[in-house]
């Protein structure tokens, strides 16, 4: 039986582990604590004065600040952040928790096996190895990357920038719509702390790529900073909805030399493989494999299916700030669009459809873009109209929700003020009304709005009470500043 080592950590506190590695990392290798809550990793390597004030850095001040705040708590299931220091026989080493359950697979081929984010990011790897139940659903995905977008905002926030994001270093859960960052140890204040990786292949910037080969100290070198974190995040919400890499097309620029070839495509002359007018990079769907079809074809499925608000961040990502990383949307601007974005899905009415839900694309016809079943019967599509200065006169807010039966509505539909991230309050998380098909028509339920209107038929829709949602019908959800006026519109296929 392996002895248990004990040591005296960081923070004075008293640690134990288990002398038998477990696993081993890149650069690491695992030891598991007794009742496997926690974990110790041992850089293999010795590591200078520099690096260990950094990660003291990041087990004290910036803990401190994310972690043991108000509001800190919310943050514990999407980083993996190592709680202490230890040293023991001359090696360095990171105390951290144990992953979640549900971050390993349960049963089937790959039973144990960590849920890395490769897994579900590569349409061969999702359509060759996994099963239905370990995808999820297509929404499900929406609501991991959203918690993704959330905990880069939060680090770049506190002044960090993670340095080497990517699928390796998220674990998924699509099933259950979980998503946590590891390998927090790699986490650099810019500017400071020179980075100690360049980032992974599939993520690392344009720019770093370019001056890659220059010195450490060039005025002229890229190093991973918020701004490359931004392109690693826009990668990882492309690959996560449509399971291709936006840059890999077809285009080669160096026949003889493989490795040039790739820092170029990667680097200096990137190009999104779906931009609208240079088609250079275009995909050429007969040099994909049968796994890798459909999804690795633009044409059969293309960035479009994911809706207007992420469409425009993938146009400035890929297109405009490509090559222009100050131009980079912001990880509060894909989370807000992540989020608006699930107002518009549907759920495909195909039993056996893998994605099970869609974008709505506003059309008259709709279909699901995934197994191409149109959707049949009344569909209720909800404008969202604010008043500016509360004086009664309402705009149009570029705000749509969609209605299916037993949807919920929330504070943050009704008001434009209360906004659904990681500060939403506990009672403003409670859904206010429901909506269902009734009696063969659609019917908003009045939950929990005391001044709900219907300023069609101008009367008050009680708590308790219900309002048909019937073409061109007008429904003030709150009389407060900045509450909303839904406008209907039916859709009848």
């Amino acid at each position: 039986m392996a002895d248990i080592v004990k040591l005296t950590a960081s923070d004075n506190t008293q640690v134990e582990f288990i002398n038998e590695i477990s696993a081993q990392g890149g650069m690491k290798d695992m030891y598991w604590c007794p009742g496997k809550k926690e974990v110790v990793l041992f850089f293999r390597e010795k590591i200078d004065a520099n690096s260990k004030d950094r990660l003291n850095n990041i087990v004290g001040l910036y803990r401190e600040r994310i972690f043991n705040q108000m509001g800190g708590e919310y943050w514990k299931n999407l980083f993996c952040w190592p709680t202490k220091l230890v040293e023991w026989n001359g090696k360095f080493g990171l105390v951290c928790p144990a992953y979640d359950a549900h971050f390993f697979f349960a049963d089937g081929p790959f039973k144990g096996k960590e849920k890395n984010g490769k897994w579900f990011a590569s349409a061969k790897l999702r359509n060759r190895h996994l099963r239905p139940q370990d995808k999820g659903t297509w929404l499900s995905h929406f609501h991991m990357l959203i918690k993704i977008a959330r905990a880069v905002k939060r680090l770049h926030a506190a002044g960090l920038a993670h340095s080497d994001l990517s699928y390796n270093n998220v674990l998924l859960d699509p099933a259950g719509g979980n998503a946590c960052i590891i390998d927090c140890d790699t986490l650099v204040v810019p500017g400071k702390y020179p980075p100690e990786v360049v980032g992974t292949p599939d993520f690392i910037a344009p720019e770093v790529l370019q001056t890659r080969e220059l010195k450490i100290g060039d005025s002229n070198k890229k190093l991973p900073c918020r701004a490359t974190d931004l392109h690693a995040l826009a990668v990882m919400v492309y690959m996560n909805l449509l399971y291709r890499h936006p840059l890999r097309g077809g285009k080669v620029h160096d026949v003889n030399d493989e490795k040039r070839d790739e820092a170029m495509s990667m680097g200096e002359k990137a190009l999104f493989i779906e931009h609208p007018t240079d088609t250079s990079n275009r995909v050429k769907p007969q040099n994909l494999g049968k796994a890798e079809l459909p999804q690795g074809d633009p044409s059969k499925l293309p960035y479009t299916i994911c809706g207007p608000y992420l469409k425009d961040l993938f146009d400035r990502a890929f297109i405009t700030a490509l090559h222009d990383p100050s131009r980079r949307p912001t990880a509060d601007e894909w989370e807000q669009a992540l989020v608006k974005t699930t107002d518009l899905m549907q759920p495909c009415q195909n039993p056996n459809c893998e994605a099970h839900w869609f974008v709505f694309d506003n059309k008259m016809k709709p279909r699901c873009p995934f197994c191409g079943t149109e959707y049949h019967g009344q569909l209720p599509v909800l404008n969202l109209y604010y008043s500016p200065r509360n004086d009664g006169k309402f705009t149009p807010e570029n705000y749509r929700l969609m209605v299916y039966d037993k949807q919920t509505l929330y504070m943050w539909h009704v008001n434009r003020f209360v906004v659904a991230n990681e500060k939403t309050s506990a009672e403003d998380k409670k859904p206010v009304g429901d909506f269902h098909f009734h009696n063969g028509q659609w019917i908003l339920i009045n939950r929990r709005l005391p001044d709900m209107w219907d300023k069609t038929d101008d009367k008050q829709i009680p708590i308790g009470g219900y309002v048909p949602l019937t073409e061109g019908r007008k429904i003030l959800l709150s009389k407060k500043d900045g509450g909303r006026l839904i406008i209907v519109q039916i859709i009848s296929n």
